[in-house]
């Protein structure tokens, strides 16, 4: 595995409990169950719910983790299809103000979470079979597992900051 993951966060994650060295089955599983989970959680919330210390709100987050676990997908498909491995990084922030995350609907939001996490299954699955590689300017090469605990700690580590950001309103 590439990925600083267990260096940076600790092993597990110190704040979101993610085992970094879990099988991936049981990574993609729980990347999938998230808008489920979510969706049950948040199904009284407004979504302009916020906590300090935190960057965003509770909609800006489960729109985050949508739009980060697509674009991952697309790459993985552009590396497969396309006439390089080579991916650009982005900015999270500006594809948020971009995107005009404190405008976008709770419910818009978790369908956009359901999409992405359906197009990222798939395309994460595809990755392991064929051995897709990518070629990340910051990051190096990122192999199928790489990606995989990248995106799955993202993802499932802001369920805990939406959980946090819940539990002080």
């Amino acid at each position: 595995m590439n990925s600083a993951g267990p260096t940076t966060y600790g092993s597990p994650c110190r704040e979101c409990g993610f085992d970094w060295f879990a099988s991936r089955e049981t990574i993609v599983a729980a990347v999938e169950n998230m808008p489920g989970q979510l969706g049950d959680l948040l199904v009284s919330a407004r979504g302009d719910e916020r906590r300090d210390g935190l960057a965003w709100s509770v909609t800006e987050y489960v729109s985050h983790v949508a739009d980060n676990l697509r674009i991952w997908a697309e790459r993985l498909v552009g590396a497969r299809r396309g006439p390089s491995r080579l991916i650009g990084p982005y900015d999270q922030d500006d594809l948020a103000r971009a995107r005009n995350y404190p405008a976008i609907p709770l419910s818009a939001a978790l369908w956009s979470l359901d999409e992405g996490v359906r197009q990222w299954s798939v395309e994460i699955r595809r990755a392991f079979d064929e051995q897709t590689v990518l070629d990340h300017p910051e990051a190096g090469q990122l192999e199928p597992i790489d990606v995989l605990v990248m995106t799955a700690h993202d993802a499932l580590h802001h369920v805990v900051d939406i959980r946090g950001i819940l539990s002080a309103t």
